[in-house]
């Protein structure tokens, strides 16, 4: 018998309501939630969107409210969850990559134009003939000077498609007409390794800036140099490492640490864990190591801390780390755009965490540095704090701790005194190295045949040149910095370094004087210490 018309919607209804009583009866509860809770949420944010860009009175972007909306959302997540608008993609991946495809060159906007301040070397400026000093007037016959000018234009302009050409118009020092020199854009690193080198000839050292994609690759064949040219030993330099990638910490931790030894635990809301653990593949698991960190080495670099502690590697050394504890993976929304999201947390092979916590606002979050800096914990080991119930043993019985950082093994503290502070201060915030480029714009040719070595070994800041950063900073009096004149002028040789021969002529000149390396220098002479 035909079923009438007027009962048809009746019958759906039930079809539909039996259907969704047979699916919680079925446990099929997430597939539901999915369906039709997110949908609804979904929707009322979609309406809300559409209600602003048709009824509002005034026109509104709405794409800024999304973005808005997002950034409120994760931050009330947690700190480390984050979300890359898609202008800003491009930048963050690049980083992570570790390369980008551009022309070679660092610079800076001086005044009101592109002033080159070295080529990368083997880099396509430096091959098409681009010089330090040179002023970038043109691209493509875009002007990249005045004062509208800004670095996201000039970026824009430098970068490009691979193997693309840009035609530049240069203004060189001492030449009356401008230069015309085309650039076959390439693939140029980001590279995470700031400095490779001996300190003695047994003790090797290596700074990271960062865990990206290459780093890895680039730390190997450091380390495999470092060993021929005699390294026993190594110092593994982590301040200031921010962290990245998981995968270039633990293949990093591998090189150390015996086979079938755990890295590594990861554990997300479900409780699934993985173990990551080590291979036979390591070429340094015998030689003794030192691993420095402070408290801006986080994430990453505190899993590289934490491996070795717990495993009884090595010997930690400086302040307490960062405290981030959480690990995050990128997910794209579509519209290049992407969310830096955290999906589980990470433990220490002892099975501690060292995430500090966050239950106090992003705000409190990245603030606790001036708590460190009150209660007289960059200074004092005995000022760190520590929880009792976040007690760990290792396996030879070294006791350490979770809930906020790595608590190095051998603690060096911060000289915080308002000359050293201030030192650092112009050190860190550019101002130092603006005073180099200017310096060197009308003594570079003093420079012309010194080679790094030459310049490391021999080159002193004389007093002529101290007071002319005294002047450039206007500061009236060198008494201003009483006993830190020989520290001044250390920084001030070592910026011009970096700007004549890059990163690691940097940090060799600044470890002269590092504490935390004379420390490491100080425990060879225990060997009962290094030995671990």
């Amino acid at each position: 018998m035909p079923v009438q018309k007027k009962y048809i919607p009746l019958l759906l209804g039930v079809a539909v309501a039996f259907g969704i009583f047979l699916g919680a009866k079925l446990n099929f509860t997430t597939v539901s939630d999915t369906l039709f809770s997110s949908n609804s949420k979904k929707e009322k944010l979609n309406r809300l969107i559409d209600f602003i860009d048709f009824e509002y009175v005034d026109k509104v972007n709405t794409d800024s409210i999304v973005d808005i909306t997002v950034n409120s959302i994760l931050e009330n997540l947690d700190p480390h969850s984050v979300y890359i608008p898609s202008k800003s993609y491009e930048d963050a991946a690049s980083d992570m990559r570790g390369n980008f495809i551009g022309i070679g060159i660092s610079f800076y906007q001086h005044q009101d134009s592109i002033a080159v301040i070295r080529t990368i070397e083997g880099g396509p400026a430096q091959k098409a003939g681009i010089q330090a000093g040179d002023r970038i007037l043109y691209a493509d016959t875009i002007p990249l000077f005045g004062k509208g000018l800004n670095r996201y234009d000039v970026v824009s302009q430098l970068k490009g498609a691979r193997n693309s050409k840009v035609s530049l118009k240069i203004k060189r020092k001492n030449q009356d007409s401008l230069l015309s020199i085309t650039v076959t854009r390439q693939k140029i690193p980001l590279v995470s390794l700031d400095a490779a080198y001996l300190l003695t000839g047994a003790i090797g050292y290596i700074k990271l800036n960062r865990f990206a994609e290459p780093t890895y690759s680039e730390f190997k064949k450091a380390l495999t140099a470092l060993i021929d040219k005699g390294a026993t030993k190594l110092v593994l330099d982590l301040r200031d490492n921010p962290g990245g990638y998981i995968s270039s910490a633990q293949a990093i931790v591998d090189e150390f640490l015996q086979d079938n030894t755990l890295i590594l635990i990861t554990k997300n809301k479900n409780g699934k864990q993985e173990k990551t653990y080590a291979t036979n593949k390591g070429s340094f698991k015998t030689g003794s190591l030192y691993v420095l960190i402070n408290e801006n080495s986080a994430s990453a670099s505190e899993i590289v801390a934490g491996a070795l502690q717990d495993n009884d590697k090595g010997v930690i050394i400086g302040r307490r780390s960062f405290g981030k504890g959480l690990v995050q993976r990128e997910m794209a929304l579509g519209d290049g755009s992407a969310v830096r999201l955290t999906i589980a947390r990470y433990y220490t092979p002892t099975g501690r965490s060292i995430q500090k916590p966050y239950d106090k606002g992003n705000d409190a979050y990245y603030s606790e540095y001036e708590s460190r800096y009150v209660n007289g914990e960059l200074q004092s080991l005995d000022s760190i704090v520590v929880n009792d119930s976040l007690r760990f043993v290792t396996p030879k019985g070294k006791v350490v701790y979770g809930g906020g950082g790595i608590i190095p093994d051998v603690f060096v503290g911060k000289d915080t005194t308002q000359e050293n502070q201030a030192i650092s201060y112009i050190s860190n915030n550019g101002f130092m190295s603006y005073f180099a480029f200017e310096y060197l714009d009308t003594h570079r040719q003093d420079f012309k045949e010194q080679t790094q070595k030459d310049f490391i070994d021999n080159y002193t800041v004389s007093k002529a040149t101290l007071q002319a950063f005294l002047s450039y900073a206007n500061i009236t009096q060198l008494d201003t910095f009483k006993g830190y004149t020989p520290r001044l002028k250390l920084v001030i040789k070592a910026t011009l370094a970096r700007q004549l021969y890059g990163t690691q002529a940097f940090e060799m000149i600044l470890n002269q004087q590092d504490p935390m390396i004379k420390k490491v220098l100080e425990l060879q002479q225990r060997p009962a210490v290094t030995n671990q």
